[in-house]
């Protein structure tokens, strides 16, 4: 792809917008992002809190250990970590910086403060509000489609920001339409390493360290290491195992950041982890991985595309399936064992319902990890699946088009029942 391309700069930007850091689960750190913002914007700390979440981000933050709270989990806990020790210039990073008065501040906060949550259903499946009261002030904030994507502003009776919201869009960002795999196999390939280094080093140095945490920490049920423990040490197995620890490690309070993709760090994990370890063990020159790593990113971001950021279709399995493309790279594959790879591996495990994030996430990840594996070990065997196999269909993009279409609208009553039975626990 030459670099006056218009999908050659494209692609550096969406892998610029995407790969960025985050701590803790990106959802509950939305919401404390948002809760930051307000109360920035109310001047002081408020004596109430109103928030108002789509089921979609009920559902993700319901069950997570928030990070640099002591354990404190769910939605009041995120906001509330906002409130107290946000700084809302450092986004998805928004409670990195907290200090132990500061935790023991938030614990006396909801003790003595109101804070009312509502399941709220205005058309889109990403939707934050945060309003806060302090006596006959008030502020809030709204973010909606993605993490950071503030869409309304407002203090007292003024509207200080207020952009419409015109369906599930993400305007403000590249043009994912852009993204194809021919065109993506042609960039990882031409692509000026310089160019992508920045981003994808911060990738691999912070999604190492966040799983090898996981390993060496008691997080969750510690996939991580019973994957090793059970099945020994090849690279399958560390694949596997890495991804699944970084996941065990961020769902579960470890307060190192990750880089995400898709607004998903575990996906950001899943697609990056697997391809690093396969690189070691075939001892891959660095620009080799940084291409592979482009391609498993990319080719993440363009099955999600499809899906939507947050859906019942677990965001692992696009992620394992990239993981895929990634590793025939690493291993010499050229462009068919990469899109078959892909294909196998979305006709292993498409379908894998997301019921919120939790410490089973890790087992997924290694299940999606293990999917995109196999998919490529088939290929290379001269066994695939095919066309009308399911829902597998001719081709590479029309396959794509189909696994967001189930992801999408297929399974949108699917995720309502999921949040039906979460809210009732």
């Amino acid at each position: 792809m030459e670099r006056t391309d218009i999908k050659y700069d494209a692609y550096i930007h969406i892998l610029e917008e995407e790969l960025v850091p985050a701590m803790g689960c990106t959802e509950p750190i939305a919401l404390a992002y948002a809760a930051a913002k307000a109360r920035e914007v109310l001047g002081c700390t408020p004596d109430e809190v109103f928030i108002g979440a789509s089921g979609s981000i009920i559902k993700n933050v319901k069950s997570v250990i928030v990070p640099n709270t002591n354990g404190l989990k769910g939605i009041p806990a995120a906001a509330t970590a906002g409130i107290i020790a946000g700084k809302s210039e450092k986004e998805l990073e928004v409670i990195s910086e907290v200090t132990g008065e500061q935790i023991a501040a938030m614990v006396t906060f909801m003790e003595n403060v109101p804070i009312h949550v509502e399941h709220i259903d205005n058309g889109i499946t990403f939707d934050i509000v945060v309003d806060l009261k302090k006596g006959d002030k008030m502020a809030g904030v709204r973010i909606a489609n993605y993490h950071t994507n503030i869409v309304s502003i407002f203090k007292d009776g003024d509207l200080l920001l207020d952009i419409p919201v015109e369906g599930e869009s993400e305007k403000g960002l590249t043009d994912r339409t852009l993204l194809d795999m021919e065109s993506v196999w042609d960039f990882i390939n031409t692509v000026e390493i310089e160019d992508i280094k920045p981003v994808l080093s911060r990738q691999i140095e912070y999604n190492t360290a966040i799983a090898e945490e996981g390993l060496r920490g008691n997080y969750g049920a510690n996939i991580g290491n019973v994957l090793i423990d059970t099945y020994g040490n090849d690279v399958r197995t560390r694949a596997k195992a890495m991804a699944a620890a970084g996941s065990d490690a961020r769902m579960n309070g470890c307060e190192l950041p990750v880089v995400i993709n898709s607004g998903s760090g575990n996906q950001g994990i899943t697609c990056s982890l697997p391809v690093i370890e396969y690189a070691k063990e075939y001892n891959s020159t660095e620009e080799q991985l940084y291409r592979a790593l482009a391609l498993s990113n990319l080719v993440a971001i363009h099955q999600k595309t499809g899906i939507g950021r947050l859906s019942a279709y677990c965001g692992a399995v696009s992620a394992g399936a990239a993981a895929g493309a990634g590793i025939a790279y690493i291993c010499g594959g050229g462009y068919q064992e990469v899109i078959h790879a892909v294909v196998n591996a979305l006709a292993i495990v498409s379908g894998m319902v997301c019921d919120g994030a939790k410490a089973s996430c890790a087992a997924k990840i290694a299940s999606a990890v293990d999917a995109g594996i196999l998919g490529y070990e088939m290929f290379l065997r001269g066994q695939q699946f095919y066309a009308g196999d399911g829902i597998i269909t001719k081709g590479i993009e029309a396959t794509i088009v189909n696994v967001g279409r189930l992801g999408r609208a297929g399974m949108r009553q699917t995720n309502e029942e999921i949040i039906k039975m979460m809210i009732e626990m």
